[in-house]
């Protein structure tokens, strides 16, 4: 992460005067990450960068990405105590919360065994994005935008106020090649007007998959099907999301995967005997 981002989270963290770590004193410990139960471990490499800022020494036991088996111990961390200390919530909440996305992610990409490819969105936390977009991909998912910049996306006020062939034309005149034309699309008509004028993607925007089955076949029909790539999103869930994976599309994006994500239960165990295993005297 940026250094200026990297500070931003230890001065949120810390506040002007910790007390609570200044009670113990700077002696040498060695602690260790244990991940209470199953997960696909993620935000290892952003622990890594906290505990070097406090100048700790970490090494992970794991991947980024890899799953772990409840009970597990996942990072070792050694030097001053009250470092550790520091830096213990800061780490936990990192990894608690790209874990827990990850885990999602990767149960839903399991649930539709590899059929269609699972898409984050951009409802996430401010600031805090990319670490979540990254959660999503080291879970085996695709982090869709990063932002506004990175495709252009017609939704439904757009078309509102523009009209959706209005749309087209000025975002196939403004865009640069390299970048994608997606339609957020609420009818079949739509679908087919997006489809005949150009798009490259097309989002069922909060369509049963039944109707979304009629979209595809109606796509074949009129031979538009191998123009545009389909996707799929607005009130799936993990408990549904095997129906919308049969209905014909290519990829399905959830808010769930950072909204619902749940965190995962990690705790950080500091080694008492350190101390007496070194030999060290306190500094």
């Amino acid at each position: 992460m940026l250094p200026s981002e990297l500070e931003r989270f230890v001065g949120e963290d810390l506040g002007e005067w910790d007390d609570s770590s200044s009670l113990v004193p700077k002696i040498e410990a060695e602690a260790v990450i244990i991940a209470k139960e199953d997960c696909i471990i993620s935000g290892l490499a952003e622990a890594e960068e906290i505990f070097a800022y406090f100048g700790l020494t970490a090494a992970p036991l794991y991947d980024d990405g890899e799953f772990v088996p409840a009970a597990s111990e996942v990072l070792f961390v050694h030097g001053s105590a009250r470092a550790i200390l520091q830096s213990e919530r800061l780490v936990l909440n990192f990894m608690a919360r790209m874990s827990g996305i990850s885990t999602l992610t990767r149960e839903c990409v399991l649930s539709v065994g590899g059929r269609v490819r699972i898409a984050a969105t951009r409802k996430t936390t401010p600031g805090f994005r990319v670490f979540e977009k990254k959660a999503v991909f080291l879970g085996g998912g695709d982090t869709h935008r990063f932002n506004l910049s990175d495709a252009v996306l017609i939704k439904d006020n757009h078309i509102k106020i523009l009209g959706l062939e209005e749309c087209l034309r000025r975002a196939k005149q403004r865009a640069s090649f390299t970048k994608k034309i997606e339609v957020e699309v609420e009818s079949l008509n739509e679908m087919i007007k997006a489809a005949e004028g150009g798009a490259d993607i097309i989002m069922f925007d909060n369509m049963d998959p039944e109707k979304i089955v009629q979209g595809v076949e109606l796509l074949l029909e009129k031979d538009l099907r191998d123009r545009v790539l389909l996707e799929a999103s607005g009130g799936i869930t993990p408990e549904n999301i095997r129906e919308y994976a049969a209905s014909g599309v290519d990829v399905i994006s959830l808010g769930a995967l950072t909204r619902n994500a749940r965190w995962i239960d990690l705790s950080l165990e500091i080694d008492p005997e350190i101390e007496k295993k070194t030999n060290r005297k306190r500094i």
